[in-house]
């Protein structure tokens, strides 16, 4: 009786020894769908001779201690051998995770100890912001949707604006689930106060980053703040050079105005100006008189007799004039002698009246 008391110590101090002798790693293990799942299991007992591998309570690898990995069916499942000092340690890898993956994952040593973790498996779903960027004016109110769907299991959701986090408090959430994913959306209202990025993001546990839409509000005021420098600048230049165009069009305006004047003289004028130089020059030497500037020509076709007079300052008969009857007498005064008396006579005829004016 003693002796099997004896035995059953022994052999619950051995099976003890050896439990403190395995060791599986991670406990807990989240992967997405798609991701590689690894496992590490060690031993310091050196009396095992075969290594099986379960998912949920299914063998799928068998590691001997001899021979290493034996085959497999899975070509997603294997192990590698890992080093650590004074111990037995082989890596179970899982490639492409799936949904089904999930569950337990034990570590069997034959007939001395089994550990068991725990798998989980996540979906990655997507995330939209809806609708395209957005402009609008300062003071503003704008409204944005985000929807994060095929999510397994419900996912977080967070907005942010200008690379701050928005306060929960500020946005709804409503959840869905179908087909055991889970689809989510809110809703955020924001008052147009500054450019910034809106963004909504979306994650699971096992995600390193979150999943991001975004999309951006420009805010009209701030964009005519930040060309205000460069408005006035060019509104400045604008004002100077329509100054200095119309100064220029003035003084064009008036220097064409004088040209088309002195260019409408007609040959009346010209003449006109000539002969009262004429005049003025050699009738105001001859009689010692002052030259009448307001004198001007009766006659405005005769210009041909007038340009004789100019060229030979000879004496002109003037055919048109009327004639007079008889005798004429007229005082007046040579262009050569003051003083004298000139008489026109003719007998039974009529003479042809000869007029210079002299003031």
């Amino acid at each position: 009786m003693d002796i099997l008391l004896l035995l059953v110590l022994v052999l619950s101090w051995w099976t003890e020894a050896a439990r403190t002798q395995m060791n599986l790693t991670p406990a807990s293990l989240t992967v997405v769908v798609g991701d590689e799942a690894r496992f590490r299991c060690s031993t310091s007992n050196t009396a095992w001779t075969l290594m099986t591998w379960l998912l949920g309570n299914r063998p799928v690898l068998t590691i001997d201690k001899r021979n290493g990995v034996l085959p497999t069916i899975n070509p997603n499942i294997t192990a590698e051998k890992c080093s650590k000092p004074k111990t037995d340690c082989w890596e179970f890898i899982l490639r492409h995770t799936e949904r089904s993956h999930q569950g337990q994952v034990a570590c069997d040593l034959q007939l001395i100890d089994r550990r068991t973790a725990e798998l989980l498996v996540q979906e990655k779903g997507n995330v939209k912001v809806f609708g395209e960027n957005r402009l609008a004016f300062k003071g503003e109110l704008v409204l944005f949707q985000c929807q994060a769907a095929g999510w397994y299991p419900e996912p977080t959701l967070q907005w942010q604006v200008h690379d701050k986090k928005v306060s929960r408090d500020e946005y709804n959430i409503s959840t869905e689930e179908k087909e055991n994913l889970f689809a989510v959306s809110s809703n955020l209202s924001i008052q147009a106060g500054r450019s910034s990025v809106v963004g909504c993001l979306a994650s699971v546990s096992a995600l390193r980053k979150p999943l991001e839409s975004s999309v951006s509000l420009t805010v009209v005021a701030e964009v005519l703040e930040e060309e205000e420098d460069c408005t006035i600048l060019v509104a400045s230049a604008a004002s100077l050079a329509a100054l200095l165009l119309l100064v220029l069009l003035s003084i064009c305006t008036v220097l064409c105005y004088r040209h088309s004047r002195k260019a409408k003289k007609t040959p009346q004028e010209v003449l006109r100006s000539d002969q009262s130089g004429f005049w003025g020059s050699s009738v105001a030497e001859a009689t010692g008189g002052n030259v009448n500037q307001g004198f001007s020509s009766e006659s405005t076709t005769d210009v041909d007799s007038s340009e004789i007079i100019v060229g030979t300052r000879s004496q002109m008969n003037f055919d048109t004039f009327r004639k007079v009857p008889d005798v004429v007498h007229s005082s007046s005064l040579s262009l050569h002698t003051e003083g004298r008396n000139t008489e026109f006579q003719e007998d039974n005829a009529v003479s042809n009246v000869r007029r210079i004016t002299t003031v």
